[in-house]
C-alpha cells in the first residue's frame, strides 16, 4: 500500500488500478439442497496465472461452470472486464473468455488443422465462411507456437495423449482470448510434456492473458501459479501465493497432506 505525507492531497491525474480481467465475488452455487460453492471470492489480474486447488468436491470445477453461465448462481456476481457476466452460457460469446476440457472435446475424424479452425469458424459466422485463408494463417500460426505444426494434416485420432492435450490447448488459444480457462491441464501428461506446458503457459500469460487453471498437480500449480485459491467444501480457505499457500495449516490438513510420523 502507498502512503502519503500528512496534509498532501493524491494526483487526481494518477491512473487508478486496472479492472481484474476476471471478479468472483461472494459467489454461491446450489443443486437442490446441496450447496456446492458458498461466498466464494477471487480475483484474475491482467496477465496472471491463478490456480483453482483443492479435494475432490470441493467446487473447483461449478466455479469454472458458473464463470461460463452452465450453472446459475444463487448468489453472488462475476465480473470480466469489469462488465456483469451473464448467468447464461450464451452470454460468453465476444467476451474474449475461451476454456479446455478435461475430456479434451476434440473431433476425431479431423485434422489438427481443421479441430483448430473450428472455434475461428464459430467466431466468424460458422460453416465453410470462417475457413478462409486468413484463418488458416491464424490456425497455423497458433499450431507453431505450440510445436505442433508438423502434425496439421493428421488426423487428432491417430495422435498419442499428450498432442491431443497440446491440440485442445491451441483450439483454445486460436481466438486469441483474454482470459483462459484450463481444466485439469496436465492431467496424464510425463515430466517433460508438463514442463512444456507449465512454459507455454507462463508464455500465453507473458503476452497479457489472463490463466485461471484447476489442477490436482500440485508442482506444476506451485510452479506456474502467481496465486493459488485453495476450495474445501465449497468454500475458499486460502489464496496467496505458492509459498504461502504451502505454508498454511488448512491447506496441509485439507489438501496437500500431511507427513506420517516417523
Amino acid at each position: 500500500m502507498n502512503h502519503m505525507p500528512s496534509g498532501v492531497e493524491p494526483d487526481s491525474t494518477a491512473a487508478s488500478a486496472p479492472e481484474p480481467r476476471l471478479r468472483v465475488d461472494q459467489l454461491t452455487v446450489r443443486f437442490g439442497g446441496l450447496t456446492a460453492l458458498e461466498a466464494v471470492s477471487f480475483e484474475v489480474g491482467r496477465g496472471e496465472v491463478v490456480a483453482l486447488i483443492g479435494p475432490n468436491g470441493a467446487g473447483k470445477t461449478t466455479v469454472f461452470n458458473a464463470v461460463c453461465g452452465l450453472v446459475r448462481r444463487a448468489a453472488g456476481g462475476i465480473r470480466i472486464d469489469g462488465a456483469t457476466a451473464p448467468n447464461r452460457p450464451t452470454g460468453l460469446v465476444g467476451r474474449g473468455v475461451a476454456r479446455t476440457l478435461q475430456g479434451l472435446g476434440l473431433f476425431d475424424s479431423l485434422t489438427v488443422l481443421e479441430n483448430v479452425l473450428v472455434p475461428l469458424q464459430a467466431q466468424r459466422g460458422g460453416g465453410g465462411a470462417g475457413r478462409t485463408a486468413d484463418a488458416e494463417d491464424t490456425a497455423s500460426g497458433c499450431l507453431a507456437q505450440l510445436g505442433l505444426a508438423h502434425l496439421a494434416a493428421v488426423p487428432v485420432a491417430a495422435l498419442p495423449y499428450p498432442e491431443r492435450k497440446r491440440v485442445a490447448l491451441a483450439r483454445a488459444l486460436v481466438t486469441d482470448p483474454d482470459l483462459l480457462l484450463l481444466d485439469e491441464p496436465a492431467g496424464g501428461l510425463g515430466e517433460e510434456d508438463i514442463e512444456a506446458l507449465g512454459a507455454a503457459v507462463r508464455e500465453v500469460a507473458a503476452s497479457g492473458c489472463s490463466v485461471l487453471l484447476v489442477e490436482h498437480h500440485v508442482d506444476f500449480v506451485m510452479g506456474v501459479a502467481d496465486r493459488i485459491v485453495v476450495l474445501d467444501f465449497g468454500r475458499v480457505i486460502a489464496c496467496g501465493t505458492p509459498d504461502e499457500v504451502r505454508a498454511d495449516p488448512r491447506v496441509e490438513e485439507a489438501y496437500l497432506g500431511i507427513e506420517p510420523a516417523a
